[in-house]
C-alpha cells in the first residue's frame, strides 16, 4: 500500500491519524516511542493501535517495540535500527563499501550490547558485541529516517583484521586491504583504539609486501608496537612456514602465495 493512500473504512479514525502521522513525518521505521512523542495525547492506546495496523498488514514488526510498513525491508537500515550504539560493520561493510564482490548472507553489525541473532524478513542478522573503546570510525549513509550507520573503509578493514572470522575469508580480506585506498591515520587510530597487536602486525606486514602507499606512518606506529610473540599471518591456518622476524609472523601463507592472492608477482 502507497504511502498516503488507506481505504479508510477498513482503519478507525484513530489508525488512520496514526498513519497520517507517519506519513506527514516520512517515517517509514520507527519505535513505539517515537509514535507516542509524535502523538501525545493518544499515548495510552499507542502500542494497541500499532498492533492492529500490524495485523492488518499496513505495518510490520521487526521485533519488540519496533516496527515498519509493510513494504520497507531495507536491511541496511533495518539492521541499523536495531542496535542503539552500533553499526553495520564487518563482511557486510566491505560489501557495502565496495571492498568485495562476494555478498553475505548475513548482515554483520558491531554493538556493545549483548543480542541474540535474528532472521527478520528472511534477513539473518549477527550481532558482534565488542568492548566499548571499539566503537569508532562510524559513519552515517542515507537521509532521514533511511540512515543508517556502518564502520567507514578503514575501520572495516581494521575491525576483519581484529576479528576475521567476520570477514568472509582470509584471502578475501587481503584482496580488500590491497585494493582499498585507505587512510594511514585512521589506520593508527583505529588499530589503537581495538588493541589488538596481532591484527596491526599483521597489516604492517602485509603493507609492506604489497607496497602500499602512503602508509610510512603507519609502518612506525606498528613497528613500535610489534611483541616478541610470534603469531600466524593466517589465524586460521596450520603451524606452518618462515618466520618473519621483523613483524614477529609466522608465513603459514607464503610471501608468493599472498602476492598471488593479489594478482601481483615480482
Amino acid at each position: 500500500m502507497a504511502r498516503g493512500t488507506y481505504i479508510s473504512e477498513n482503519l478507525t479514525q484513530y489508525q488512520l491519524d496514526v498513519m497520517l502521522t507517519l506519513d506527514e513525518y516520512e517515517m517509514d521505521i520507527f519505535s513505539l516511542e517515537e509514535v507516542k512523542k509524535l502523538i501525545p495525547e493518544k499515548e495510552g492506546e499507542i502500542n494497541e493501535i500499532i498492533e492492529n495496523l500490524a495485523h492488518k498488514n499496513i505495518l510490520s514488526r521487526i521485533e519488540r517495540s519496533k516496527y515498519c510498513r509493510s513494504n520497507f525491508r531495507d536491511e541496511k537500515v533495518i539492521g541499523s535500527f536495531l542496535v542503539s550504539d552500533g553499526a553495520i560493520a564487518y563482511w557486510s561493510a566491505l560489501n557495502i563499501h565496495g571492498l568485495t564482490e562476494q555478498f553475505p548472507n548475513t548482515v554483520f553489525l558491531q554493538t556493545t550490547k549483548k543480542k541474540t541473532d535474528k532472521n527478520i524478513f528472511g534477513v539473518s542478522y549477527q550481532f558482534v558485541k565488542v568492548n566499548p573503546r571499539k566503537i569508532t570510525g562510524i559513519q552515517k549513509e542515507g537521509f532521514g529516517n533511511h540512515a543508517y550507520r556502518i564502520t567507514d573503509k578503514e575501520k572495516t578493514i581494521v575491525d576483519c583484521f581484529d576479528l576475521p572470522q567476520y570477514s568472509g575469508g582470509y584471502p578475501e580480506l587481503i584482496r580488500a586491504f590491497d585494493e582499498a585506498d585507505l587512510d594511514q591515520d585512521k589506520m593508527i587510530e583505529y588499530c589503537a583504539a581495538i588493541k589488538n597487536i596481532s591484527a596491526t602486525k599483521r597489516i604492517a606486514f602485509l603493507a609492506e609486501l604489497l607496497e602500499k602507499k602512503k602508509f610510512g606512518r603507519f609502518l612506525k606506529y606498528a613497528e613500535k608496537q610489534v611483541n616478541p610473540r610470534y603469531v600466524l599471518i593466517d589465524p586460521f591456518g596450520v603451524e606452518e612456514g618462515a618466520f618473519n622476524n621483523k613483524w614477529k609472523l609466522r608465513l603459514n601463507i607464503s610471501e608468493d602465495e599472498l602476492l598471488s592472492i593479489c594478482n601481483k608477482q615480482y
